[in-house]
Formats: structure tokens, sequence, C-alpha cells
């Protein structure tokens, strides 16, 4: 299974495009069909970021749409969250894309930019934004599992 690991950081070259990181261009790779794009981007409901995903994940993301009746305001508003700022990307044979300007201004990004990890998708954020996410990503991860390990004693003792 091609999973997307670790953080990477690029810049935009002078015509606006910036390379996928070679690790994150192998996963997209070995994930791709013939008959699509190679990477599905969208701006994040919860961070100033872009989301990156395959094809056949974007897809599954996609499956609750088929469970809930097409002429509801749920299932438009659902669609539309999923679909209207949703954009198919390829890249150029050395693994460059141009990011559409929407979802440039919705992560704040200028020169630098940052690729993370996510296992099944990878995300593209403004650097700095990236490092505060990660750190407070860790902190909240920390106070879950002591919560967790704390409830899990009290529960072995009763």
């Amino acid at each position: 299974m091609s999973v997307f690991l670790g953080t990477h950081q690029n810049r935009f070259d002078a015509k606006g495009r910036v390379s996928i990181p070679a690790p994150f261009r192998n996963a997209l790779k070995a994930l791709h069909s013939d008959d699509g794009a190679l990477v599905i981007l969208r701006p994040s409901h919860l961070h100033p970021c872009i989301e990156a995903w395959p094809p056949s994940s974007f897809g599954a993301l996609a499956r609750p749409l088929d469970d809930i009746d097409i002429f509801s305001e749920e299932h438009d508003d659902l669609a539309a969250s999923l679909y209207a700022d949703a954009y198919p990307i390829d890249s150029d044979k050395e693994g460059r894309i141009i990011l559409p300007d929407m979802l440039k201004q919705h992560a704040g990004l200028s020169d630098d930019v940052t690729f993370m990890g996510l296992g099944r998708v990878f995300q593209i954020w403004e650097p700095g934004a990236a490092i505060r996410r990660r750190e407070e990503a860790r902190l909240r991860t920390r106070t879950t599992l002591a919560q967790r390990s704390a409830s899990s004693i009290k529960g072995s003792d009763a």
C-alpha cells in the first residue's frame, strides 16, 4: 500500500509551478489509473491548507453521497463542499504542478510550500502554518493519550 509519509519543503518556480516531492509522486503514480488526473486538490474544511487526494481515495470520500436523497439539501451541501472547489491536477514530466489561485489564497501560499504526508492523503501548507499545525497536533495527541491512559487506569481499579 502506498502512503504519504514525511514533511517536505519546496518553492514555486518563476512560472508558478511547484514540484510534488518524489516520494509523494511515487505514491501517486502507484495509485494512479490511466483514466484520470494524478491528484485531486481541494481546500481543507478544517485548516488553512490544501488537501491532495489520490482519485481513488477521493472517490471513497464522496461515497456517503450515495446514501443521501439526491434532491435533499443535505446532498446538495455535501456535493458542493466536496466537488465545487475540487481540482483534478496532472503534473508535468518533472513532477511540477500549478496550484489554482483560489487554493493558493486559501492556504496563504507565496514562495515556499510545505508538503505534509498524512498516510492516505497529503496536505500543502504555508511553512510557518505547517510548523504550528504539527506542534498543535502533537500537543493534542499527547493530551488525548494521557487522558485515555488515565481513564484505562481508573477502569482497571474498579
